[in-house]
């Protein structure tokens, strides 16, 4: 009867885990739509045209476009070839640019490595009052 109500109580405890513990939250953003990108107003152009050209200066831009085998002149030759609503959709995507580097992934490594770390040497000094 009890190894019999032990392996309930174990079925039901995995389950919980699995179902509140091992789920994945949904990673989901939002998209702008293609309708909002265009120019509202006439004098829109020159604030697109800055906007991509200050998007341009950033050293991560620069420098995956020399990868590309992009010379500054090309960039500016292609970027005077553009019509106005690709100029606006440019300048509506550079603000996404990531400015730098994603320093939450480096602490949430560096703080999984110390709890490992931490539990392995707790494990070992429990090991060790155990067999005294």
């Amino acid at each position: 009867m009890v190894s019999l109500l032990r392996n309930r109580t174990v079925a039901v405890l995995v389950t919980f885990h699995l179902v509140l513990f091992v789920t994945s939250p949904a990673c989901a953003a939002q998209i702008p739509s293609m309708g909002s990108t265009t120019p509202q107003a006439g004098n829109a152009l020159p604030n697109d045209i800055a906007s991509v050209q200050q998007a341009l200066e950033t050293r991560v831009v620069r420098a995956q476009l020399e990868a590309y085998g992009l010379s500054p002149d090309e960039v500016t030759s292609k970027l005077s070839s553009l019509s106005p609503r690709q100029i606006h959709l440019l300048a509506v995507a550079s603000p996404d640019l990531p400015t730098g580097g994603d320093a939450r992934t480096l602490v949430m490594i560096v703080v999984i490595i110390i709890t490992v770390i931490a539990a392995y040497s707790f494990l070992g000094f429990i090991m060790e009052s155990t067999q005294n």
